[in-house]
């Protein structure tokens, strides 16, 4: 897109100290300031004029061209400029010159001078001020929007930094033509869509496009996850505008637990544990994750022993329970205090089938797990004689 406003004549004057009137020698632009969509091509004119003849000898100029870096006396050809590199070609016929500049990019906004060198002593000539590109690139704007069951109601705008009022402006949707517009453009928006425009004229350069947020994706980091350790939860989903975050915890009846990409566990808990979700909206829709798992795996709480009867006769059963709140869960081994810590069981219970006297004494159990032990207290036995 090419948007030209106002001319100007170059009042800069030349190196050339000779009795001629300033006039003779000039440079004029077609316009001040030009306006460019990113990835177009422009094209920048300028005419210029020189003394026919100086002292006897015919002016003939020996190189033409323009630069936008350095100054009258080093300036850097914009041909061997490695930031144009391929795409920038030059163009003169009858004094009238046209710089063209393809694949615009958002760098190229600069001011861009004319030179021309003659085969006179000094007699060279810059056009200043110059002319002033600004490349812009089209953005769809969400004026505004209405939910609805299953879709969205909006009213859109394609905007740039420089485009004239009455610039007409082409709406697609998922790359169909809907229709032309010069000011908003009003539309459902389903989940699926993906709405852009361009300027009518300039329509292999489409703005990017508005869509509602796609299915969010969550991970949890690290996968193993141990009380009292830091655990990040992660929310993302392609959308345009960005998308917000809002976190759900499965039990908490949609009250919303918090409102960022990222949900951290500096020391995450066991009451923790339990299935997590993550919700992503703009203006244009919302769209809900799957839910992921947060498994807090913990060592054994310190276990407590049972003995059942607690009237303990010889020959009679007798049962020890050992059991300890633990993730994942705790294997239990059985020890007697005068057994120096040799193991007498491994199993949660301890079942005496017929209990003789020699078995009173001291028990405790230990559970434990991959990430700790713990011991119980002791429990006493006493075998009484029938």
């Amino acid at each position: 897109m090419l948007l030209p406003i106002n001319c100007i004549k170059s009042t800069e004057q030349f190196t050339l100290h000779l009795h001629i009137g300033q006039n003779d020698w000039g440079v004029t632009y077609t316009s001040t300031k030009i306006c460019g969509v990113k990835g177009s091509t422009v094209d920048i004119h300028c005419s210029y004029r020189y003394a026919y003849k100086v002292r006897g000898y015919y002016t003939k100029v020996k190189k033409t061209l323009w630069f936008t870096k350095g100054d009258d006396d080093t300036p850097v050809d914009l041909e061997t400029d490695s930031d144009y590199r391929g795409r920038v070609t030059y163009q003169c016929v009858d004094k009238a010159c046209t710089l063209k500049i393809t694949d615009l990019r958002q760098r190229d906004s600069a001011v861009y001078k004319f030179k021309f060198i003659t085969n006179q002593a000094g007699g060279r000539f810059t056009g200043s001020p110059g002319i002033t590109l600004s490349v812009t690139d089209l953005q769809v704007q969400v004026i505004t929007s209405t939910v609805q069951q299953d879709s969205t109601r909006a009213e859109l705008k394609c905007q740039s930094t420089c485009s004239p009022d009455h610039t007409t402006y082409i709406w697609y949707k998922n790359g169909q033509i809907q229709r032309e517009t010069s000011s908003s453009f009003h539309t459902h928006i389903h989940q699926t869509d993906r709405v852009s425009c361009a300027v009518k004229g300039h329509e292999k350069f489409p703005s990017p496009s508005v869509y509602p947020p796609n299915l969010p994706s969550v991970s949890v980091s690290p996968s193993e996850i141990v009380e009292g350790s830091s655990v990040t939860l992660t929310c993302s989903s392609d959308a345009n505008p960005a998308a917000k975050y809002t976190w759900y915890k499965s039990d908490t009846h949609l009250k919303s637990i918090h409102e960022e990409p990222q949900f951290v566990f500096r020391s995450i808990t066991s009451s923790d544990s339990g299935q997590y979700y993550c919700e992503s909206g703009n203006k244009l829709g919302t769209s809900r994750s799957e839910s992921v798992s947060i498994d807090v795996t913990y060592r054994p709480n310190l276990p407590s022993v049972s003995l059942s009867p607690s009237e303990i006769v010889e020959g009679s059963s007798v049962t020890l329970t050992c059991s300890s709140d633990a993730n994942p869960a705790a294997n239990y081994t059985w020890y007697k205090s005068d057994t120096h810590l040799k193991s007498i069981h491994e199993e949660p219970q301890f079942v005496f089938r017929s209990i003789k006297s020699s078995d009173s004494g001291q028990y405790y159990c230990e559970a434990g797990n991959k990430l700790g032990k713990s011991r119980s207290e002791s429990v006493s036995i006493d075998v009484k004689c029938e």
